[in-house]
């Protein structure tokens, strides 16, 4: 897309800019749709336990039942190479592709925030957003876990569900180059899902650069971050707000016994 021309009027160019990154308006069949490929993703990237490694041909089959789409083709290629692999293999391609490398990470906050205080409060608006919209994790995995997002998106449907999929879409590119360069299958899941976004813009590229040389933001010195919180200036309203540390508490010292002898 072209830049818009600076004389029109920013109101204009804000909502222009909205429109084109937006969802198109959904039938209801399109809807069910975008929520089965959602589900389907969501599952894809769990762990390979036991129970999901016996519905391999289930999910085998509702894949291929799918209307043909650029998502449909990626899960394809995906469900091929699962349903072919051993179940001791599947498991040791996961957790190096996801548990053993920063830059594949499920964890979505992170690419944002790193492992800073802003991050424990990205957390608590994520499941404030979840609990907003009626819907309750079981507490298994954290809130950002991308299984979970995706889980949420299915159920909450392409508007505000699928918000915090395209908070973090600059962390789902990071993920999907890393399990491309790492040539893993799980590239294809997430080639599914990001077929589902708004396509990148010029920032969102030039950001997952930044990711990929620099990584995610260090922790910031000091109680800086707690002050700002309560400012306001990344709590939204309602969230919690870590309180202002109290002064230490001044114990004086207990009395000395001394036993005198005889004089």
């Amino acid at each position: 897309m072209s830049p818009l021309p600076e004389t029109l009027p920013s109101i204009v160019r804000a909502r222009v800019r909205a429109a084109v990154r937006r969802p198109a308006r959904l039938t209801a069949e399109e809807t069910a749709g975008r929520g089965l490929v959602l589900r389907l993703v969501s599952l894809l990237l769990q762990y390979p336990d036991a129970e999901l490694v016996a519905a391999r041909a289930e999910l085998t089959s509702v894949v291929q039942y799918l209307p043909a789409t650029s998502a449909a083709e990626h899960l394809t290629r995906f469900t091929d190479w699962f349903a072919a692999q051993d179940p001791e293999a599947l498991e040791r391609h996961y957790v190096e592709m996801f548990d053993l490398r920063r830059k594949s990470s499920l964890y979505l906050t992170y690419y944002l925030h790193g492992d800073t205080r802003r991050r424990g409060m990205a957390l608590l608006t994520l499941n404030q957003r979840y609990r907003a919209a009626g819907w309750d994790t079981d507490g298994g995995e954290l809130p950002d876990h991308l299984p979970v997002v995706l889980e949420f998106a299915a159920l909450a449907g392409p508007g505000g569900g699928e918000a915090p999929l395209r908070q973090h879409r600059r962390g789902l590119e990071l993920i999907h180059r890393a399990l491309t360069d790492a040539d893993s299958p799980y590239r294809h899941v997430l080639a599914a899902l990001l077929v589902l976004l708004p396509p990148p813009t010029e920032a969102d590229r030039a950001a997952v650069e930044r990711l990929v040389a620099e990584g995610p933001p260090n922790e910031d010195v000091g109680l800086d971050p707690y002050e700002r919180y309560g400012e306001g200036e990344f709590a939204p309203p309602g969230t919690f707000v870590p309180p202002v540390p109290a002064p230490p508490t001044r114990v004086p010292p207990a009395p000395t016994s001394r036993t005198e002898g005889p004089r």
